[in-house]
């Protein structure tokens, strides 16, 4: 099984970019911690982060065309893009989003994501334990 583990504009500036709100593990722990975890839980993880929606959408399409279950954490375009949105609802795999911070605790204006109403979960405010908290239930989906 694959877990395509998407991250979206501004992910790679984690640690750096507010601490106070995104806290201070940097995107290579992240990253790491992703890694470790799938071999832990017997899956291949695939991580990348892009600030370009149009390379998040091929990614999104490849998943699709491979059947792979997809974590994304959109970022901000969360919020923003209904292309996004139609991309994720075409997957042939299961789709956890995932927010680092509570959204729905934050402005206003994120408290609408586009992509939650096509995914099978959402899981938002519990830091970068909500990577580890998807992944173990993706790995229990048994996609491919």
């Amino acid at each position: 099984m694959t877990i395509q583990v998407l991250n979206g504009a501004n992910l790679g500036r984690l640690g750096l970019r507010e601490p106070e709100k995104y806290g201070t593990v940097t995107y290579a722990e992240l990253t790491e911690l992703i890694e470790v975890t799938g071999r832990e839980l017997g899956v291949e993880v695939q991580v990348r982060q892009t600030d370009d929606e149009g390379e998040m959408l091929r990614w999104i399409h490849a998943a699709s065309d491979a059947g792979d279950a997809v974590l994304i954490n959109p970022g901000g375009w969360s919020h923003t893009s209904v292309v996004l949105r139609d991309a994720l609802a075409a997957l042939n795999g299961p789709l956890v989003e995932v927010h680092i911070t509570n959204i729905h605790a934050r402005e206003e204006f994120r408290h609408f994501s586009y992509v939650s109403a096509v995914a099978d979960g959402v899981i938002a405010g519990l830091g970068i334990s909500g990577y580890v908290l998807a992944l173990g239930w993706l790995a229990q989906q048994g996609v491919k």
